[in-house]
């Protein structure tokens, strides 16, 4: 069993090298901002990928990059078989990772309770 895992591994950290090299090419950064390869979940039979993505300062939403990233998804799935020499190439998914966003209000939270506290025990 722990080949497996690690098998898996190897995978999700080549199409997560791989794919970004990718991703610079197609998606210029002048044209949809700097997105980043958050992480990559490959499924333990190898079939599919999913690949969370970060975007800055990108002039469309979160939706319609993802969007436009999932019409590209064959193209992507293509080049990596070109890349890869495992027997399948699995299919690939993209979600946007919307852990940052939360973590920044989280502390947003936390730093207005904690300046309200500071406010209260002053006065």
């Amino acid at each position: 069993m722990p080949n497996e895992f690690g098998r898996h591994q190897r995978v999700a950290q080549f199409i997560k090298k791989e794919l970004s090299v990718l991703i610079q090419r197609d998606f210029p950064l002048n044209e949809h901002g700097m997105i980043t390869l958050a992480n990559v979940d490959v499924s333990p039979d190898l079939n599919n990928a999913t690949i969370y993505i970060t975007s800055f300062n990108n002039k469309d939403s979160h939706e319609e990059l993802v969007k436009e990233m999932n019409d590209q998804a064959g193209h992507f799935r293509h080049e990596l078989s070109r890349m890869m020499t495992t027997r399948s190439v699995p299919s690939i998914r993209f979600k946007y990772d919307e852990s940052i966003e939360r973590a920044q209000r989280l502390t947003d939270i936390i730093n207005s309770v904690s300046h309200r506290d500071e406010d209260e025990s002053d006065g």
